[in-house]
């Protein structure tokens, strides 16, 4: 099975940035939703960003004018650059390519 690995993640002060990075184990063929999903302690994984395979891009209403979805299934990688960072964007930030997740990377926002 193809393995997703993440990067990027760490502890950054509010109002700081960074830039999740996601690779595959090797290629997947064909045309694919990509995104990026989190989960918080105590709360349900929800939808971060989104490409759909078409080239259609859905936010988050929370993350929406901070973050920046981007990706290429050709070469199967997808990004995720934050912005404006928030204590309550602290989650578990996971990749998901076609029917692939990664293991997910802490991103943690605190002063």
């Amino acid at each position: 099975q193809v393995q997703l690995v993440e990067s990027g993640g760490g502890l950054v002060q509010p109002g700081g940035s960074l830039r999740l990075s996601c690779t595959a184990s090797r290629r997947i063929i064909g045309s694919y939703d990509m995104g990026w999903y989190r989960q918080a302690p105590g709360k349900q994984r929800e939808l971060v960003a989104a490409i759909t395979r078409i080239g259609n891009i859905n936010y988050a209403d929370s993350v929406k004018g901070r973050f920046t979805i981007s990706g290429d299934n050709v070469k199967n990688m997808v990004y995720l650059q934050m912005y404006s960072l928030k204590p309550e964007d602290t989650a578990v930030y996971f990749c998901n390519q076609w029917t692939y997740w990664g293991q997910g990377t802490q991103v943690t926002v605190s002063s």
